[in-house]
Order: structure tokens, then C-alpha cells, then sequence
């Protein structure tokens, strides 16, 4: 399958090697990697158009849907899995660990409160109370797993429709 690699890793100090590693990883498992760093466009523009072919080129989406700057996923990785969902593609969302949302929220800013209707965070806002491990637009309609790449390589359904 062709799988399109979404997240925040394009953003590493080495994500060039990164790119490489993830290529022979998939390679070694019989898939095709398809990486935004892929594109010739240097602009944003570009770029987007790029990814977004990308995608729609793709069997699967594999997603690391990592802590990125705060308590949420890298919101370009959110954009990612949703077009993938709309275009009824497969996506194996990955995290480093099995936390629930409101424990994450928590550990990066600070205690809940808890009011008569549920958990509030440090900024007044309402926390959700799924017991999933990130927001329900993300872990319902995605297969999340616990690992790496590897992990959600492994978790890739047996053909490209999800059977």
C-alpha cells in the first residue's frame, strides 16, 4: 500500500533522516511511503497542494498524533486526518503513550476543577470526559495504537478498504 506519513516529524532538526528511516521502514514492510517532504514547492501554497495529492494518492494514512507544541496533536496533522476520513481513507493514529485526554491536559496545564457538569481546565474551558486519549473528532473515527511507526504499520488493515 501507499501509505502517506503525516505529522510533526517533518519539523525535526533531522528530518531528512528521519524521511530516509521511515521510507526503509516501510519499504522493509512492503508499503510505499509517501512523506510530505516528498514535494519540489517551496512555498506554503505549494506545499499544501503538494500533501493534499499526496493524501488523495494514498491507500492509508499513518498519523503520529504526538504531544506538538502543548497537550494536542501538530494541528496540520489534524487537517491531515480528516481529509483523509472525508476521502474514506484508512488512518492509524500513533501516540508514545496511553494517557486520557483530561490527564494529558492536566500534566501541561496544570489541575482540573470540577464543577457540577464535569472537569475544567486552568483556562475556564470544558475538558472532555471520554476517557480517550485525545478529542473524540480524532480518536473515533481513527484506529489509534500505542507505539511508533512500526506499531501503526502493524495496525494497517489487511487491504486498502479498511477490511
Amino acid at each position: 500500500m501507499k501509505l502517506y506519513l503525516a505529522g510533526p516529524d517533518v519539523f525535526r532538526t533531522d528530518a531528512l533522516e528521519w524521511a530516509v528511516a521511515a521510507r526503509a521502514l516501510c519499504r522493509l514492510c512492503g508499503h510505499e511511503a509517501l512523506v510530505p517532504l516528498d514535494g519540489e514547492a517551496q512555498d506554503a501554497a505549494g506545499i499544501y497542494a503538494a500533501n493534499v495529492a499526496m493524501i488523495r494518492a494514498a491507500d492509508a494514512v499513518l498519523a503520529n498524533l504526538a504531544e506538538f507544541r502543548g497537550a494536542e496533536p501538530d494541528s496540520g496533522t489534524a487537517f491531515e486526518v480528516g481529509f483523509a476520513i472525508a476521502l474514506g481513507k484508512p488512518v492509524v493514529g500513533y501516540l508514545p503513550a496511553n494517557e486520557a485526554l483530561a490527564d494529558r491536559i492536566a500534566r501541561h496545564c496544570g489541575p482540573l476543577t470540577r464543577d457540577e457538569v464535569g472537569l475544567i481546565d486552568g483556562s475556564g474551558l470544558r475538558v472532555e470526559q471520554f476517557g480517550l486519549p485525545l478529542n473524540l473528532m480524532l480518536a473515533v473515527p481513527a484506529r489509534i495504537v500505542i507505539g511508533d511507526l512500526s506499531t501503526a504499520i502493524a495496525a494497517l488493515p489487511r487491504s486498502p478498504s479498511g477490511a
